[in-house]
């Protein structure tokens, strides 16, 4: 017959039992990784951090180099970062499709200011491409589409499921509105410098709105992609995808 010390033992090693996880546990840990992948994949297709950062070496170069040695010389120097920076990634096996774009972008930038005769020049592909992606932003917002959540749809799979739900909408609506400001401000000040000729103040806002402003957007983005994959789902937001 067992003592009463037994049991007693007994009924404590019982209340320390694992308790499994419930199903919101193992939804959560789903969304999550699903997310850290998604976030991934972005991540690569803008070179990681440091291919934000260094996007902004060949203007770094080309403004000074313009004003001690002329133009001809500032747009082979600019050309001549780029094209390190894609032998870089080369070396150490790094995404190149980040670099072979950024050095296409610093190609047409170049030509525009040869062509030009102007330091100015250099600057202006990224001015006008600043106000089409504001406005493409802009535009599927007021289509009920934010492009926020058409990427992110593509990147973690899930297509269009995320429409039916009012709340995720918003998220995606908030992240999206924080790219079109991004852009939208780019353009307005940037356009701005370039009109008055300062292209020393246009190189500094080129930086300074540069990398910067996108980590800002991006860290919104994460925070409303993430948000949204943690919402519960409303049993008549699942009638009506039924």
């Amino acid at each position: 017959m067992p003592s009463s010390n037994e049991n007693a033992a007994e009924i404590h090693t019982r209340g320390r039992e694992p308790i499994d996880a419930g199903p919101s546990d193992v939804v959560d840990r789903s969304v999550d990784a699903e997310t850290e992948k998604a976030e991934q994949t972005l991540l690569e297709q803008l070179g990681g951090f440091s291919g934000l950062i260094y996007s902004t070496l060949p203007v770094l170069v080309f403004v000074p180099v313009n004003t001690f040695a002329g133009l001809t010389a500032a747009i082979w120097s600019a050309l001549g970062v780029a094209a390190a920076i894609l032998v870089w990634r080369l070396v150490r096996r790094s995404p190149i499709q980040p670099a072979i774009s950024g050095f296409l972008g610093v190609g047409i930038c170049a030509f525009i200011a040869y062509r030009m005769g102007e330091a100015k020049g250099f600057f202006l592909f990224g001015i006008y491409t600043s106000l089409v992606y504001a406005g493409v932003f802009l535009v599927s917002m007021l289509v009920r589409r934010p492009l926020v959540g058409v990427i992110w749809g593509v990147l973690n799979g899930h297509g269009t499921e995320w429409r039916s739900d009012r709340r995720v909408v918003r998220l995606y609506d908030l992240a999206t509105t924080t790219w079109v400001i991004v852009f939208g401000a780019r353009y307005l000040v940037q356009s701005q410098l370039y009109d008055t000729d300062r292209t020393g103040w246009l190189a500094f806002a080129r930086i300074a709105m540069g990398w910067p402003l996108t980590a800002v957007a991006l860290a919104v983005t994460v925070w409303a992609v993430r948000r949204a994959g943690h919402l519960p789902v409303r049993r008549d937001t699942a009638a009506e995808t039924a």
